[in-house]
């Protein structure tokens, strides 16, 4: 049956009336809140914005009403930085896009239809005679109701049946359907308006830019050497002092941009008239203004200071922490990808695929995290038909494939979904862990089964004042030294001398007969003064590092660079083959 023509003349009635209304339920006029004209240029917005956020920032100005102002301003700029959303506003007056409906709900009950106009607070119902009535509100909010008449809980006169009222549609007149019946599509307003006809839609008060707090933290030399350095996180840093000028306004702008990237990206602030040694370190000297720094790995395994000098909004700055996000990941073509058998030091390899065009940000960001305990591939890939993945069960995408260290290849998971970046990398955190685990375990296992004697044949030994002169003394022709910091860089270069053992690097003549050519270990936090013999600073700041050294001649060579098989490989031969510049030793190195 047709919709009653009662019922159309109600909701034309109704439209026409809440349009009134709707108009004092707007978006609070941006341009006034930040003082600019329509025609303002995103230069001079941003200008205004941080003019205001300076004066209104609540760590700076604890006056009254100085959080409300701070948020509007916030809000305002949000619209207006964005032109989108301020094309939506100027033709609607909404930065959504929605004509007029932005503002309020539609619903029944006892009888009535009722309109609740947004912008504050919502007032309660009520019911009275017939017509219409205003429900009165408060700030911007008003609300009216229509009766159709007759007694809400009195029964018959509905030509449908089992409904109550004078009511043709029963139970009260809801105007959200006769959009149903009109579009066929549910309530009016759609997925915006969410919930059922009858719950009016709560307001904030605000956009939901700063809906999780994000934290700035204080950031010390003692925070910064255990949370930051080398840790493989990015941070977004604040270097300044309280006289600073724009202080407050890259604050504000950084909590935008944390809060767009959280999980990728931490942020925090150093004062650099408390902590003059770490500015100092780290070459950050400030005069008026503060400076803006990303640490990352995008272009080596140890972190550095990258400074940002574009302009200060939310948009460039975290294109600028995007780009500098870590890149240990290889992009591979799937086509032709096979997981290397012998890779060096011998850890798992992990392969993502994705839709994505470019190596996805959590990827990136999770490699960071796990540089120097697994290997990272990742490949587009828009169908599962392709052999490896049919081979491995891989039915939905994205996906993660993993390679054990000892060859075996494994669907980790396929048909990854994630809520947001910081659940992602939580979640592949999570599952690369216990990849990691295993691998560990079969490490372990795998070792223990072979023979003592190959174990031992493989080992690289340690070098101590006992084996000195068996090992790098005059007897031998080049001995190749590679000092170690830590644990893990011991596990790295053993590895990859072990394996350079094996071989012959250098044309026509084998160094690796007799006691021509050594490798050892050296453990440079307990023989510094044996590396000071080769450098002043006894290579302080070195984790790892290779020395090629000639007894007979005194002489030596540093390869102070990533030790990888290859430019380890690259750098012994190019000292047995005479490429290198060999430097006097300071004295004769000697061991205690």
């Amino acid at each position: 049956m047709g919709i009653p023509l009662r019922s159309l003349l109600v909701a034309l009635l109704v439209l026409s009336s809440v349009a009134l209304s709707v108009a004092a339920a707007k978006t609070i006029d941006p341009y006034k809140v930040l003082g600019v004209d329509k025609k303002a240029s995103q230069r001079d917005i941003q200008k205004a914005f941080h003019k205001l956020s300076l004066k209104y920032h609540p760590d700076k100005n604890k006056g009254k009403g100085a959080q409300e102002k701070f948020e509007e301003i916030n809000n305002a700029y949000e619209i207006l930085s964005d032109e989108e959303k301020r094309k939506n506003y100027d033709l609607y007056g909404d930065e959504k896009g929605n004509p007029g409906f932005s503002g309020g709900n539609f619903g029944n009950r006892e009888g009535y239809t009722y309109f609740t106009g947004g912008g504050g607070p919502k007032t309660s119902y009520f019911t009275s005679g017939d017509g219409w009535q205003t429900m009165g509100g408060q700030g911007n909010t008003k609300s009216f109701s229509f009766s159709f008449g007759g007694n809400p809980g009195a029964s018959g006169g509905n030509p449908f049946g089992g409904a109550s009222g004078g009511n043709p549609f029963g139970g009260g007149f809801d105007l959200g359907d006769v959009f149903s019946n009109l579009f066929g599509g549910g309530s009016m307003g759609g997925s915006q308006h969410g919930g059922s006809a009858g719950s009016a839609r709560t307001s904030t008060g605000t956009s939901g830019r700063h809906s999780g707090a994000v934290k700035i933290q204080d950031v010390t030399t003692q925070i910064f050497s255990k949370e930051i350095s080398d840790q493989g996180i990015t941070w977004l840093l604040l270097f300044y002092t309280p006289q600073s000028k724009d202080q407050f306004v890259l604050e504000s702008v950084m909590q935008d941009v944390v809060h767009s990237l959280d999980g990728a990206l931490r942020a925090g602030k150093v004062n650099c008239d408390n902590e003059k040694s770490l500015c100092k370190k780290a070459g950050v000297s400030l005069g008026k203004s503060a400076r803006l720094f990303v640490y990352s790995y995008a272009t080596a395994e140890k972190g550095s200071l990258h400074e940002y000098s574009g302009e200060h909004d939310s948009k460039s700055l975290k294109t600028f922490c995007q780009e500098h996000l870590p890149r240990f990941s290889k992009r591979v073509d799937i086509g032709q990808f096979r997981f290397p058998p012998n890779v060096l030091p011998n850890l798992p390899q992990v392969l993502l695929l994705s839709s994505k065009k470019d190596t996805p940000a959590m990827w990136r960001a999770i490699s960071g995290m796990f540089r120097n305990r697994l290997i990272f591939y990742d490949a587009e890939v828009h169908d599962v038909s392709h052999p490896l993945l049919k081979s491995l069960g891989v039915k939905n995408l994205p996906a993660v494939i993993g390679r054990t260290v000892n060859g075996e290849e494994h669907l980790l998971k396929d048909g990854i979904s994630v809520k947001d970046l910081r659940s992602g990398i939580r979640e592949l955190k999570t599952l690369l862990e216990s990849f990691e685990k295993k691998n560990k375990k079969l490490a372990s296992d795998q070792a223990n089964k072979k023979p003592s004697s190959q174990r031992e044949e493989n080992k690289v030994p340690l070098l101590t004042a006992s084996n000195f002169e068996e090992i790098c003394g005059e007897k031998t022709s080049v001995c190749i030294i590679g000092v170690f910091g830590s644990i893990k860089a011991k596990g790295q270069l053993e590895a990859v001398l072990s394996e350079i053992s094996k071989k012959t690097l250098i044309r026509g003549q084998n160094y690796n007969s007799g006691s021509a050519l050594s490798y050892s270990l050296l453990d440079k936090n307990k023989q510094s003064a044996f590396l000071s013999s080769f450098d002043k600073s006894g290579f302080k700041s070195s984790d790892k590092l290779l020395i090629a050294y000639k007894p007979r001649r005194g002489r030596f060579a540093v390869y102070n660079d990533e030790v990888t098989l290859e430019e380890a490989e690259r750098f012994v031969g190019s000292v047995l083959n005479g490429d290198v510049q060999l430097s006097p030793t300071k004295q004769k190195p000697v061991l205690r």
